[in-house]
């Protein structure tokens, strides 16, 4: 009888409620800033992660999962009895981390050559809850049933359409970060201009600019309803509650239903936004 593990890592941003539901499994990253380590969900919440970011000196430094702790998490998972084990990964261009559970896989092999445990790794191409809600829809699958391949492709179709749409009202992070060049920043911060940025396969562009911040919001709900199908299910997520319920509001009244999740944005996420943005995740056409 199959015993199936789902395993991902913390730049997931799925909700701890609604991991421990699910019994998703969750590898935290750990974050060096201004000389202190912290281990995301372990040392410090989303919210105090901002608080962090408002006052850090430098700009913070996110470790990549090695391959030993994948090898530790496989290793325990055969002990226990699992038969699969789906281990579903930031997006493989922005962390040498899915590369690291490749090579775990490859090690655990060589050192358990009779271990019946069949390990699949899934590049998600995307961060956040981009792949963090459909992990949580492949648990229900697997929970009323599903085999283990039938889910691994339901992920990869899904990954396969997600796009992000993000909007920072800072562009001190993303400069530190080498996500947008000093000139484009120092150009945007003097014109009071904000990015509106796609995020798909990995990749980043701008699609947009907007000057103040009362604009930012209802240009990127513009811009999700210009992508999105009708009707087609989204996300709404951010740094700030309040920001998060404002963006609710406006997508509401715009598209006529409410989003199925809102989140927090995580360290992997804010780490590059700063402490104030806010994002729309949905299906688009698929590419892969």
């Amino acid at each position: 009888m199959s015993k199936i593990a789902l395993l991902t890592d913390s730049a997931c941003d799925i909700p701890e409620a609604l991991a421990q539901a699910h019994a998703i499994d969750i590898l935290p990253f750990t974050i060096a800033v201004d000389g202190r380590s912290y281990v995301e969900r372990e040392d410090v919440t989303f919210e105090g992660y901002y608080d962090i970011l408002n006052t850090c000196k430098e700009i913070p430094k996110t470790s990549q999962i090695t391959a030993l702790r994948f090898e530790e998490a496989f290793c325990a998972y055969d002990a226990a009895g699992y038969t699969d084990v789906i281990y579903v990964s930031i997006n493989s261009a922005g962390s040498a981390t899915n590369q690291n559970a490749h090579l775990a896989r490859r090690n655990f092999a060589q050192q358990r050559p009779g271990s019946a445990l069949r390990i699949f790794i899934v590049d998600s191409h995307t961060y956040s809850m981009g792949y963090g809600l459909p992990l949580v829809q492949a648990a229900e699958k697997l929970e009323n049933g599903a085999d283990v391949r039938s889910v691994v492709e339901f992920l990869e179709d899904a990954f396969a359409r997600c796009e992000i749409l993000l909007a920072m009202y800072t562009l001190k992070f993303a400069k530190k970060s080498g996500r947008i060049s000093a000139a484009a920043a120092f150009a945007g911060e003097l014109l009071g201009l904000k990015p509106l940025i796609r995020m798909v396969d990995g990749t980043t562009a701008t699609i947009a600019k907007v000057r103040g911040e009362a604009a930012v919001m209802p240009a990127l709900v513009q811009q999700a309803q210009a992508r999105m199908e009708p009707g087609a299910p989204y996300q709404v997520g951010g740094t700030d509650e309040e920001n998060i319920r404002q963006l609710t509001r406006l997508c509401k009244k715009a598209y006529g239903y409410p989003p199925v999740q809102t989140f927090l944005l995580g360290a992997a996420v804010a780490t590059n936004t700063g402490p104030n943005a806010v994002a729309i995740i949905y299906p688009g056409e698929k590419r892969r």
